[in-house]
């Protein structure tokens, strides 16, 4: 059974850091080499947004302009890990942030975790 479980959410002032974990198991080692493992996230009343993403094993990384400078996405491919280092958060990171990992051959396979709640607030 493929799943990726999240965790590292939780309650942060702001000005504060968090760092995501997403744990993948179950996948074959040619899907974790290959596909793109991003962060996405959700606050309510909005729509989900991409966070960052790093296309494949050492490829480049890709963060929204609203994180630049502040988030970082990594991989760690001895644990089968991603993470998202989020440094200086806002209020207005508050959501639930979603780990995916997405491999498009001849057909979409596309995960997502459960979520993890952040929230940013004093």
């Amino acid at each position: 059974q493929v799943q990726l479980v999240e965790s590292g959410g939780g309650l942060v002032q702001p000005g504060g850091s968090l760092r995501l974990s997403c744990a993948a198991s179950g996948f074959s080692g040619f899907f974790l080499s290959n596909a793109a493992m991003s962060w996405y996230r959700q606050a309510p009343g909005k729509e989900r947004e991409l966070v960052a993403s790093v296309p494949r094993t050492g490829g480049t990384t890709n963060n929204a302009d609203s994180v630049k400078g502040r988030f970082t996405i990594f991989r760690d491919n001895t644990k089968n890990t991603v993470y998202l280092q989020m440094n200086s958060l806002k209020p207005e990171d508050t959501a639930v942030y979603y780990c995916n990992a997405r491999l498009v051959l001849v057909r979409d396979l596309n995960y997502w975790g459960q979520g993890t709640q952040v929230t940013v607030s004093s």
